[in-house]
């Protein structure tokens, strides 16, 4: 297999214990906002983990633009096996679990992954029917990869927090999806 070198990481992503904690945390320490998200819990549905069919994982979370990076942040709410919870054992604080990227060729990059020895830690449909993976990539890198395939809801969501970073007046640390997207249709 080839790799995709299409792909660049467009996203480094934190579990934390609290996510309006961490927001007001990853403000006070980078000057970043708004945090686009946290309003209620989410589900990552038809869930594999490690080859096997698992529970969903619930989760809340949040994007927040710095310059050309977004940033994740991601509280669990699930305790069920997961990409996530492999690296959360053991874990207190805030850590970073994965980078992201999107693939022009999301099985083949996938598939590449695969083949040089790193296992899909956990794959799940979004919502809006696409498909995701986690790389176990921890020996290479410490973390876990992201794989996107090129999906329009998805880089939407990437565009509207950058939309709501321009826009942001720093009164309002967190906003919710709906508004982050009206301010992306608004141009």
């Amino acid at each position: 297999m080839k790799w995709d070198l299409s792909s660049k990481v467009v996203q480094v992503a934190y579990v934390v214990p609290d996510l309006e904690e961490a927001c007001g945390a990853f403000h006070r320490l980078y000057g970043i906002g708004p945090f686009v998200g946290g309003e209620g819990v989410r589900t990552l549905e038809e869930h594999v983990y490690r080859e096997e069919a698992a529970a969903p994982i619930a989760f809340r979370g949040v994007f927040v633009q710095s310059g050309d990076l977004n940033i994740e942040l991601i509280e669990l709410v699930s305790t069920t096996d997961s990409a996530f919870h492999d690296m959360a054992r053991g874990m207190a604080g805030p850590f970073v679990h994965h980078v992201a990227m999107f693939c022009e060729d999301y099985a083949g990059t996938r598939d590449a992954y695969v083949a040089k020895g790193f296992a899909v830690a956990s794959a799940f449909k979004t919502g809006f029917g696409a498909e995701i993976c986690y790389i176990d990539a921890r020996a290479a890198t410490g973390h876990m990869l992201e794989l996107y395939p090129e999906d329009a809801t998805i880089r939407a969501m990437y565009r509207a927090t950058v939309a709501a970073a321009r826009a942001w007046d720093g009164r309002e640390l967190i906003i919710p999806w709906d508004r982050a997207m009206a301010l992306l249709a608004e141009g």
